[in-house]
């Protein structure tokens, strides 16, 4: 199924294509809306969106969630109150990440979120090693400990200049070949730890 068309945004008013009905805050996903009821769990402006008001769209078969804060951004969205996803599975050339369709090369986990991690976006390769540009996005993301997982035969390169940024960031870092690595931020997410990961599944 296809996501539907999000037809006219008006304040206080949002109407969906193929649905009779109009919301003044919507959840839609492939094949179907609703409104979004803050009441059911409680959410109001800050502390913001709880992890309670995603499960039903993520459940879904979604690859990507898109928030929309408002007219004026006043609802918070922080990461601080999601957890850090599981991988699932890894073997060479294939992640999986709990709750996300899509199988990845080489991923970039956060609480709440992942993605895939394309070395083109920085120019990065396994020599000199991942950049400062390759684990700020990650880095954002409220994470206290990040875990770099450098390949099944850790031909991927960490330069100690790009360990340095992340601990002026306040971050614990780990680096590890990736099948250790993947198991110690899985032993981390499933203690509840703010753990971020970014994980290269070949070479």
């Amino acid at each position: 199924m296809s996501s539907p068309e999000i037809a006219s945004l008006s304040w206080g008013h949002m109407k969906v294509k193929g649905c009779s009905s109009s919301y003044k805050d919507c959840k839609v996903w492939p094949g179907g809306s609703r409104a979004w009821d803050w009441r059911e769990t409680g959410t109001d402006h800050y502390p913001g969106v709880q992890p309670a008001d995603l499960e039903e769209v993520l459940k879904k078969g979604i690859d990507l969630l898109v928030i929309g804060r408002g007219m004026s951004e006043a609802l918070q969205v922080s990461s601080r109150n999601m957890s850090s996803p599981e991988i699932a599975s890894l073997s060479w050339g294939h992640m999986k990440v709990k709750g996300c369709s899509s199988s990845y090369k080489d991923c970039k986990v956060w609480p709440g979120g992942s993605r895939a991690w394309d070395w083109r976006e920085t120019g990065t390769d396994h020599y000199p090693g991942v950049q400062p540009a390759d684990l700020e996005e990650v880095l954002k993301k409220g994470i206290d400990l990040l875990v770099i997982g450098r390949g099944m035969s850790e031909a991927l390169q960490v330069p100690s200049s790009t360990l340095d940024f992340v601990k002026q960031k306040g971050v614990d870092v780990r680096v590890l070949q990736t099948e250790k690595a993947v198991a110690e931020y899985n032993k981390l997410a499933g203690q509840g730890a703010k753990v971020g990961g970014v994980f290269h599944s070949t070479c």
